[in-house]
């Protein structure tokens, strides 16, 4: 079967976006259904920006309740030439509504899909299907108890559908209609003029011996079932925004739009949309705040003692509290989820008498489960801030670790704060750098498995290998093989690199693996790669990483802050200018790994969202072959010109 969209005949759209959206108040008071913001997108953009992905001719849009508002927003659409609008003087209900747009919808078979429904169903696949079954209408069906209520023969032909989602007969299977289907023009024949239903023309089509046929979106499927949405109650929205956030890599999204954020403290997932006024010392936890809201003064009218809103959506004028359980995922075992990084490791929240922490579950042939026990016994000895270690099971390989909160340096900088605020917390950061490449480094032999760990020669040439298969050749699509000059020069690149004195080195230090906790406490975390190592390759990481761009002028003096605090606690070990010589070796080799990282989890591994990391790298990777090109002439023209 196809997916993507060869072949398939082009359709005209209709997007019923009408309804009043009554389970959804007061937010629809304030915004219609179709435009509630899910990162700064309407609801709707998301359904047509799959439906571009399909061959379409025409997209109709029947609107009621605050029309005006969707007006305006159709105008901007880039789909705007393709898009007309239906409006209804009073609903006409999921029936009407298709009639109402019949000349529109004559034109040839259509595709119905709900403005709120949110998912990564296969469409193309859905066409296909009902272009080669012959169906008047296709329903996109899956199997979701709560909503069950079609009942379909063995042939996966409707039969009848249940009242109030309760089937009037249990003689067949029970599926869920997904709110996506697929019709032939002759069904509006089943439709009276005025208010409808879309159900009772179906069944008026199948008692007339037509075929309604069911597309199971979950066959054929490997691994997870299609995401789906009905984004009608605030906890289906909520819980909707969330999985976005976390489909983004992400913890926190704040709006461009807001330019600071005042004395809040962000915990959990936090979503501040467009317009919002964020002042006051609050805490927002597993929030969302709306367009037109403002946070401080809703805490100011309420009777709460404590600053912190949490589980809830925030409105202009109004909070609504929200099920945790539903919106952030919690299973069966009440276990959450949690971490948004590369690790194959999972990572969930629990509660341990009484107290939040996480379960690491690693796989039974994890090499890297030895050295995280043993590193945080030994960095925590040594006052590295690092999650307390409260138990440990080798042999399932799993540990019970202190919960260092969901906020890391990276989601804590996406919040607009003043130049000083941010000198500040990096240079807490350099002090935990500091205590490791000193401190800890003067007592390794306390520590075997950290001391036999050497970041080599072999180690700096399977990065830029790296590098090489799978951003080059793996993303880019570029044989280097013709290059034989390349290979000599990163030789000579890890020949240098190995060569200057080693410390410990975390080796991925980078602000998504510094988690900022209440009161700006730091908790470092991704440490089992550690190794003793050139200690210039840390600095790289953290102050020139593609994660978030640093201003040059307090780069320089961040780097100045380092230095010094070396200087005054390596007891005269620590050689400036051999440092400052192996920065710049490092830097090349940090962003080809990055790059090459970002590589194999965006294709490989299908993580997508590394993939908006990838500018930032490249160019911090063209400044750094810039800087060598007289050491590096054949990488520098590689680089310079991808």
């Amino acid at each position: 079967m196809l997916d993507n969209g060869d072949d398939i005949k082009s359709v005209n759209v209709f997007i019923p976006a009408a309804g009043l959206g009554e389970r959804l108040r007061p937010i629809t008071e304030h915004i219609p259904k179709p435009l509630l913001p899910i990162l700064g997108q309407p609801s709707i953009q998301y359904v047509l920006e799959k439906i571009a992905a399909l061959p379409f001719n025409k997209i109709g849009i029947n609107i009621h309740h605050k029309k005006e508002s969707i007006e305006a927003w159709s105008r901007q659409s880039p789909l705007h030439d393709k898009i007309t609008l239906f409006p209804e003087e009073e609903i006409l209900g999921t029936g009407g509504a298709l009639k109402n747009a019949e000349e529109f919808l004559n034109e040839g078979t259509f595709l119905v899909h709900n403005s709120d429904i949110l998912s990564d169903i296969n469409l193309a696949g859905l066409l296909e299907y009902h272009q080669v079954s012959y169906n008047l209408v296709t329903l996109a069906v899956h199997d979701y108890p709560q909503f069950n209520s079609l009942i379909i023969d063995e042939n996966g032909f409707l039969k009848n559908v249940g009242a109030g989602f309760k089937p009037a007969t249990t003689d067949g299977r029970l599926l869920a209609f997904t709110g996506i289907a697929v019709y032939e023009p002759a069904f509006l024949d089943y439709l009276p003029t005025g208010k409808s239903s879309v159900v009772d023309a179906w069944l008026k089509a199948v008692a007339s011996g037509n075929k309604i046929g069911t597309f199971d979106v979950c066959r054929g499927v490997d691994g997870p079932r299609p995401y789906w949405s009905d984004i009608g109650t605030p906890d289906a929205y909520a819980s909707a925004v969330f999985h976005e956030l976390r489909n983004e890599g992400e913890v926190v999204y704040i709006h461009p739009s807001i330019n600071r954020c005042g004395d809040i403290a962000l915990q959990g997932n936090v979503v501040i949309e467009e317009g919002c006024l964020i002042d006051g010392e609050i805490s927002l936890k597993n929030c969302i705040v709306l367009p037109g809201s403002n946070a401080g003064a809703l805490y100011a009218a309420s009777l709460q003692y404590e600053s912190l809103f949490e589980n809830c959506i925030l409105g202009p004028g109004f909070q609504i509290d929200l099920a945790a359980a539903e919106i952030l995922s919690i299973d069966e075992d009440n276990r959450q989820l949690i971490g948004t990084g590369g690790s194959d490791r999972k990572y969930f929240r629990i509660q341990k008498d009484n107290k939040s922490v996480v379960l690491m579950q690693c796989k039974v042939d994890d090499p890297d489960y030895e050295r995280q026990v043993e590193y945080t016994r030994f960095f925590l000895k040594h006052a590295v801030p690092v999650p307390e270690l409260i138990e440990a099971d080798t042999g399932k390989k799993n540990a019970i670790i202190e919960d260092a909160g969901d906020i890391s340096l990276y989601s804590w900088l996406k919040c607009p704060r003043d130049r000083m605020e941010i000198e500040n917390i990096y240079k807490q950061v350099i002090d935990i750098i500091v205590l490791i490449h000193a401190d800890v480094t003067e007592d390794i032999s306390e520590c075997p498995i950290l001391k036999n760990r050497i970041f080599d020669y072999d180690h700096f040439r399977w990065e830029t290998d790296y590098f090489i298969k799978r951003y080059l050749e793996g993303l880019r699509n570029i044989n280097v093989s013709n290059r034989p000059m390349l290979n000599e020069e990163l030789h000579q690149l890890a020949v240098k690199a190995d060569a200057v004195p080693k410390t410990v080195v975390h080796r991925d230090f980078q602000s998504q693996n510094i988690m900022v906790m209440k009161g700006q406490e730091l908790r470092l975390i991704d440490f089992q790669g550690a190794r003793t190592g050139p200690p210039a390759y840390d600095m790289a990481s953290m102050l020139w990483d593609p994660y978030y761009r640093l201003e040059d002028e307090m780069r320089e003096r961040l780097l100045d802050y380092y230095i010094n605090k070396m200087k005054a606690r390596s007891g005269g070990k620590f050689d400036e200018d051999i440092f400052m010589e192996s920065l710049a070796i490092c830097r090349l080799q940090r962003h080809m790994q990055a790059l090459g990282a970002y590589g194999f989890l965006s294709s490989v591994k299908g993580k997508k969202y590394f993939l908006k990391y990838m500018p930032e790298g490249l160019r911090l990777l063209k400044d750094d072959a810039f800087r060598s090109k007289d050491d590096c002439p054949e990488l520098y023209d590689l680089i310079m010109g991808l």
